[in-house]
């Protein structure tokens, strides 16, 4: 079955499962890992397996012990452990839930995972901070025969499947370039690179295939950016640079693509995702959103649903596949049982890492063009 039609039947069976179905199978044990004060739970990440007849949680790991007892409740009273090592020791599950936004811990939590014997890991974006610490992973996840899962909730919707079909069928004519743009809120710039860029580079190189050089321009309060500037970002994701960001990376298809973002230039309506620009049109990609994917052609703008541009979607509670992580979690399952990769899995994320770094990377090099992959696999602003 190909993958288009695979992933689209199993969203239509979401209905099913989301009323209650039972497997005849024994649910996969979950074990969630959070740390409140420290990026807390994610969007949701924590009771999502609730709704998953097919997995079932056993403990919670926090460090805090308040957040820790509410988190505990919150997830049907399962055991509680200050220590996420001693947790995955005594517990042994089978898929380790890594949730917290700040990502400082997230190879730590990854590697521990892994050593205690994990099938699967699901972990919040972004990744962790460096090509090192994802070359690591990688490595292990191969090793190991762990299936780990990033989580980039709208690379799972069975849409993006449709999109790929119209682009390569001519839809949009000739694909000239491709653009992400972050949310441009107060994180604007470096911030919004590395927190919200990565959900349109996930998608983006769907269709322009790897960056093969990054050249980047990066302001503060419109002046040039300068190695005075560099500082900590928040959410654990290490030195950043610039409140406006640009940056433009040549692929190996020849398609360009880019990313734009400037703190506090958000507007309504302002797209945060990608668009992929053509000779005759243009698809929208929204991250978050539902419809997920716009066409934009002839001065008219028309949905792209799993039935077609214009179609009624025909997958009910289409909302929970993009939004509430229950796509990229069947996947998860799936890829589990039938030992494949995830959709977004580790090198899918290691590539998002680094599209993120090249922009630092070319910063650091006074802004000339960088190539990739990175040499450097630390981080470039240490």
């Amino acid at each position: 079955m190909k993958r288009f039609h695979f992933l689209v039947t199993s969203a239509l069976a979401l209905s099913t499962v989301l009323m209650g179905a039972q497997t005849a199978e024994r649910p996969l044990t979950v074990g969630v890992i959070g740390h409140t004060g420290q990026g807390n739970y994610g969007h949701g990440e924590d009771t999502v397996w609730l709704k998953i007849p097919q997995t079932k949680i056993i403990a919670v790991a926090d460090a805090d012990p308040k957040g820790l007892a509410d988190a505990a409740k919150r997830l049907g009273g399962v055991e509680a452990f200050a220590d996420y090592k001693v947790m995955l020791a005594k517990a042994k599950p089978d898929i380790a839930a890594i949730c917290p936004r700040h990502i400082h811990e997230h190879r730590d939590m990854v590697i521990a995972a892994i050593e205690a014997g994990v099938k699967g890991i699901y972990i919040e974006k972004p990744f962790v901070r460096t090509l090192a610490e994802a070359d690591e992973i990688v490595k292990l996840c191969a090793e190991k025969g762990v299936r780990l899962a990033i989580a980039h909730r709208n690379r799972y919707h069975p849409v993006v499947d449709v999109v790929k079909q119209l682009v390569a069928s001519g839809e949009i004519g000739e694909l000239k370039e491709v653009r992400v743009r972050g949310k441009q809120d107060q994180r604007g710039g470096g911030l919004d690179l590395w927190v919200l860029g990565g959900h349109g580079f996930n998608l983006a190189t769907l269709f322009t295939g790897p960056a093969v050089s990054c050249e980047a321009t990066i302001l503060v309060e419109g002046r040039p950016a300068t190695k005075a500037d560099v500082r900590p970002g928040d959410e654990g994701v290490g030195l950043i640079v610039g409140d406006e960001v640009h940056a433009r990376y040549e692929t190996k298809s020849g398609t360009p693509l880019y990313f734009d973002s400037k703190k506090g230039s958000w507007t309504k309506g302002t797209p945060f995702g990608a668009r992929l620009i053509g000779t005759k049109g243009i698809i929208s990609l929204q991250i978050d959103e539902e419809p997920l994917a716009i066409l934009e052609r002839d001065g008219q703008k028309t949905p792209i649903t799993t039935a077609g541009v214009g179609k009624p979607e025909p997958i009910k509670d289409i909302k929970l596949v993009n939004g509430g992580h229950h796509g990229a979690i069947r996947d998860l399952l799936a890829a589990i049982a039938d030992k494949r990769e995830p959709l977004c899995g580790p090198e899918a994320g290691r590539e998002t890492v680094e599209l993120t770094l090249a922009v630092f990377a070319s910063f650091a090099a006074d802004g000339k063009k960088v190539t990739l992959p990175l040499a450097d696999r630390q981080h470039p602003l240490r």
